[in-house]
């Protein structure tokens, strides 16, 4: 960051389209602006998710054509990736700031906490915190109702999804325990789900990624692979169960806000790419019966 006058530098915060990516840099944004700073976030997703955010500006995403002009007004620029949103970001302004090390660092702590710190560390704002001042907008209540599992079952690649037959397997069960699972997919990953009906499990037509928060904010439990919705389920505080394919990632890329439990799939495989092919196999629904059991129990 520049020095001098630093209560009134202008940030702009660039996120990738990618949900997780986009909360974690919120936790900057925010704690940039609680310093005092005069902090733009340009997020496809957050914009989406404005309302949900008072009080900070969010625009839309930037197209690289636009970016430099965009960028050039502001005395400080920060992204995750040095390659995207904006490509070859820390050549296109004097003061840009990427977060990259960040991720590549090899800490027990997760990304939410090390961006904290960096707040903390690196930008001098002393009383950094992970929290990244996304709040559910008047008339929904938090965790309504307490016996809803919002199962997202998908993920942005495929290495990162659990069974398909075995979310529904873990479904039935809890249904068998007395809760109401549902299923939080997109509209256009709709049609691969919707037989999940006919065994009375939920399948809520949702849209928007606001009407998603509404639904996950009012729901007692989140179970999910590893996406950006767990993160969104973290940030609002609904106790969460993620599901990874492997422990280093898990470690960084874990949510890292409310109650939360991960389960790495056979950590026990002796290599990498056997871990990455492998996991979901080695994963069963006991143990993650199990797993979402010891969450309740921390819950309680």
């Amino acid at each position: 960051m520049q020095h001098g006058n630093e209560s009134a530098l202008s940030v702009a915060v660039t996120t990738s389209p990618a949900l997780g990516d986009s909360l974690l840099l919120m936790t900057v944004a925010r704690n940039l602006q609680l310093g005092g700073r005069t902090v733009t976030v340009f997020s496809q997703q957050m914009h989406a998710l404005r309302a949900w955010f008072p009080g900070i500006d969010i625009q839309p995403a930037l197209h690289e054509a636009e970016a430099d002009a965009m960028l050039r007004p502001f005395d400080t620029v920060i992204q995750l990736h040095a390659d995207r949103p904006v490509p070859s970001f820390a050549q296109r302004h004097p003061h840009a700031i990427v977060l990259e090390h960040l991720f590549r660092a090899r800490s027990t702590e997760a990304l939410a906490g090390r961006l904290a710190q960096f707040c903390r560390e690196s930008l001098h704002l002393s009383h950094a915190q992970t929290n990244n001042g996304l709040a559910a907008p008047a008339g929904l209540i938090h965790r309504k109702h307490r016996l809803r599992v919002a199962i997202h079952p998908t993920a942005s690649t495929p290495d990162k999804r659990w069974l398909a037959q075995r979310f529904v397997r873990l479904a039935l069960r809890l249904k068998a325990r007395g809760f109401e699972p549902h299923f939080v997919v997109t509209d256009e990953e709709r049609g691969a789900w919707e037989h999940v009906q006919k065994h009375g499990i939920g399948l809520p037509r949702l849209g928007t990624l606001d009407n998603v928060a509404a639904f996950i904010v009012e729901s007692g439990w989140f179970i999910g692979n590893d996406s950006g919705i767990g993160h969104l389920a973290s940030c609002l505080q609904v106790p969460t169960l993620s599901l990874f394919m492997r422990r280093g990632i898990a470690r960084t890329w874990r949510p890292g806000w409310g109650a939360g439990k991960v389960l790495v799939g056979g950590a026990w495989l002796p290599t990498g790419r056997l871990k990455e092919r492998c996991w979901k196999y080695a994963l069963s629904v006991r143990q993650v019966l199990r797993a979402f059991d010891q969450l309740q129990r921390e819950v309680a």
